[in-house]
């Protein structure tokens, strides 16, 4: 069963919005940040590494969001072209804004953290006035990500692509995408993570992302199946709930849920499973796949991309992909 249904005669599959930003990914493993003195420069974001992933993966794919004017903003901008996303939707800051950088740390392959740059960052510059409403018609489907609304002009940006997205019929996917050093407090999170959220078809995140936005109302037990109810009296069709290692939940409008598994892996890194899952899940979902076997697209690319040194430059292809499905060991949680 699979409840979306897209506009297929549009040039476009997706469109991405949102966070554009370079990943430092150490080089030295199993050892602190403190020690740590070389690190590989990526194209980094989770909608930046969710339009890579699709893009590989065969999709025609597009993005909206903000570079500096830079030599890091051109290496954004010529990696996404390289990787046949569309940039049309890619302004450049005037300002004197910056690239944000993200540098990981990877002590062991389960003890691994970010250390983030945001002060004065070029993507959340993107100014509503830059959201094209004829390019995103172009498209089937919309992707959000969380990061996106936590400042302004960005929020106001991510609302205008969210209204042109149903004015003009697109499926509109959100990557919940919690960054707690963006925000204010978690109150302001909250606020707007669940007015985007009314918004959009298919909401993605993991369990303690939906208990930030919760918080609210005061709702005490994680409930998944409560979770996903509260959204399905909105537009959502398609609610998932990640649970880490224990795999994920899918619940449908109909009352149906479906869970995936993992596929084993030697983890390197635990950093970039969201962004991989994601895309390998939109592209099943996209090319006719029922939920459960989108799902378990989804657990394959993450497992793929937690076993290599990067996020975006890991992102399989599709080949990659199938053959990973039919060879690695599959565990229902």
């Amino acid at each position: 069963m699979n409840p979306l249904r897209f506009n297929q005669v549009r040039p476009l599959d997706l469109i991405a919005v949102g966070r554009l930003c370079i990943d430092l990914n150490a080089n030295e493993t199993n050892r602190p940040m403190e020690e740590t003195r070389t690190f590989t420069k990526y194209v980094g974001g989770s909608p930046a590494n969710i339009a890579i992933g699709s893009a590989r993966l065969g999709q025609k794919t597009g993005f909206i969001g903000k570079v500096s004017d830079d030599q890091m903003g051109r290496f954004i901008t010529n990696y996404l072209e390289k990787n046949s996303i569309d940039t049309t939707g890619v302004k450049i800051d005037r300002t004197g804004a910056v690239t944000g950088l993200a540098f990981t740390e990877i002590k062991s392959p389960v003890d691994c953290s970010i250390l983030m740059y945001r002060d004065n960052v070029a993507d959340l510059k993107l100014h509503p006035s830059e959201v094209d409403e004829e390019y995103i018609k172009q498209s089937k489907a919309l992707l959000i990500s969380g990061t996106a609304l936590a400042k302004s002009p960005s929020r106001e940006a991510v609302f205008v692509a969210l209204e042109y997205a149903m004015k003009h019929g697109l499926t509109v996917f959100f990557d919940l995408d919690y960054r707690p050093y963006t925000w204010t407090d978690e109150a302001e999170t909250a606020v707007y993570y669940n007015l985007a959220a009314e918004k959009c078809d298919v909401i993605i995140g993991t369990r303690e992302e939906f208990d930030m936005m919760e918080k609210l109302l005061h709702i005490e037990e994680a409930d998944d199946q409560n979770t996903a109810s509260r959204w399905f009296s909105y537009r959502a069709e398609l609610v998932v709930i990640k649970h880490g290692g224990a795999g994920s939940i899918a619940y449908t409008k109909d009352g149906a849920s479906h869970r995936s598994g993992i596929f084993r892996t030697n983890v390197l890194k635990t950093f970039g499973a969201g962004d991989s899952y994601a895309s390998a899940f939109i592209y099943g979902l996209m090319n006719g796949q029922d939920v459960s076997e989108a799902m378990k697209m989804g657990s394959a690319s993450a497992s793929i991309v937690i076993s290599r040194h990067s996020c975006s430059d890991a992102m399989p292809s599709l080949e990659e992909l199938l053959n990973h499905m039919d060879t690695a060991i599959y565990e229902l949680a």
